[in-house]
């Protein structure tokens, strides 16, 4: 029995909440985030049987903790964390899903900044956000960070015992520690996002919820610091980038590129609100990559139909972003922009160039931007090839999809 998407969607919003609830009560993150997804597994199997409970949040926290005592009780060494554990785990009833005061309190962005906590690498606060908070699979991480899925459990592992050994309470950091960890929070945010709105893999190419809770957490997180203008920036880029998703699938959920989008279908009321964001926000100090990010977005959205699409400033944001924020997917976008400023074959020489980087070398994204400028350079055959190498590397469906359609297209006329 399968979950619908409505409970899947309800399971996903419901996790981080759960387990902020249970790591405040008892301090034990490695634990806890195992008593959860336990209790995650019991709804799935549950919900689609006997319907879902009058209050889910209750019923997962009860179930959650009861998974918890489960797990003490079985290592005798922890006889006196059992005690204490057991002591504090509620004794309300599974369907009414009755709780103590604390758990109407919605700790998932102070979960945020403890899974950033500044004992882990970089990479290490990423990978255990996404998973903690996120919900996304080891597999999902690892796709974003472009190494193989085995390293990324390990990764996750090591963290959740690190954040353990830790003995870190659960809330927000100090000021000054807070700072430290404000980098790796937006960036958990922006990857959480880019989860839901393509996704690495599966069938279908978005998954709202998840990039709806990137922009409800994005949200929590400018509330909190109105004054960071990254904050304001990551906000206002997942705001323009959203008002698109109504318009980047046709009616059989396949992939519509930008340029061939209804925007009569764009939410202009996300636009208009990212854009009032980003334009007060950039006046105000240093230009972080969040906000040329979302200065892209606005240029794109503001263009009433792709022709009138201001690609200078594009690529004079993008050459701002390389040398704010060098890495080979912003070259890999500025290799657009060129293109369409300087025409296809400069284009071609910047991807060119990326192939010597190990990471992208056969990353799909590159194939396919690699087989549409030598489609416009009139260079049928390699094009070909390239879009069948790039459909063969896909791992989202509706991409693979999209990559095969263009293949066999461009190959039509030929005959």
């Amino acid at each position: 029995m399968s979950v619908d998407r409505d409970a899947e969607n309800l399971l996903r919003e419901l996790a981080p909440q759960v387990l902020g609830v249970l790591v405040r009560r008892h301090g034990v993150f490695d634990a806890c985030e195992d008593a959860v997804q336990e209790a995650l597994l019991a709804a799935a199997l549950q919900w689609p049987v006997e319907g879902t409970p009058e209050n889910p949040r209750g019923w997962l926290i009860t179930v959650a903790s009861r998974k918890l005592v489960d797990q003490v009780r079985g290592e005798q060494a922890r006889r006196r964390r059992e005690e204490r554990i057991a002591l504090a785990a509620p004794q309300a009833a599974l369907r009414s899903g009755a709780t103590d005061q604390s758990t109407d309190r919605d700790d998932s962005l102070a979960l945020l900044f403890l899974c950033c906590h500044p004992a882990l690498s970089a990479p290490s606060r990423v990978a255990l956000t996404l998973r903690a908070v996120g919900g996304l699979t080891t597999a999902q991480i690892a796709v974003a960070f472009l190494v193989p899925e085995a390293t990324m459990a390990q990764r996750i592992s090591r963290a959740k015992q690190t954040i353990k050994s830790s003995g870190t309470p659960l809330g927000m950091p100090e000021p000054a520690d807070r700072a430290e960890r404000l980098s790796a929070v937006l960036h958990v945010l922006y990857l959480i996002f880019n989860e839901g709105y393509t996704r690495t893999d599966g069938a279908e190419l978005t998954a709202p919820a998840l990039s709806g809770e990137a922009i409800r957490l994005t949200r929590m997180l400018r509330r909190a610091l109105p004054d960071d203008a990254e904050a304001a920036g990551l906000l206002a880029l997942m705001l323009l980038t959203d008002a698109r998703r109504p318009a980047r699938t046709g009616s059989d959920g396949d992939l519509v590129p930008l340029a061939e989008q209804d925007r009569g279908r764009w939410d202009r009321r996300l636009i208009a609100e990212g854009v009032d964001l980003i334009s007060r926000t950039l006046p105000l100090g240093r230009v972080g990559p969040y906000q040329l990010q979302a200065a892209i977005a606005a240029v794109h959205d503001e263009a009433e139909h792709v022709d009138a699409t201001d690609w200078p400033q594009i690529l004079t944001l993008y050459t701002l972003l390389e040398q704010v924020e060098p890495g080979p997917m912003v070259t890999l976008n500025r290799a657009v922009a060129v293109a369409m400023v300087d025409g296809p074959a400069a284009g071609l020489d910047v991807v060119t160039a990326l192939e010597s980087d190990r990471r992208m070398a056969r990353h799909h994204r590159l194939l396919a931007t690699r087989a549409h400028f030598l489609e416009l350079l009139g260079r049928r055959e390699a094009a070909l090839d390239a879009y069948r190498d790039a459909a063969r590397r896909a791992v989202s469906a509706p991409e693979r999809r999209h990559l095969t359609t263009r293949a066999a297209r461009l190959a039509a006329q030929g005959n």
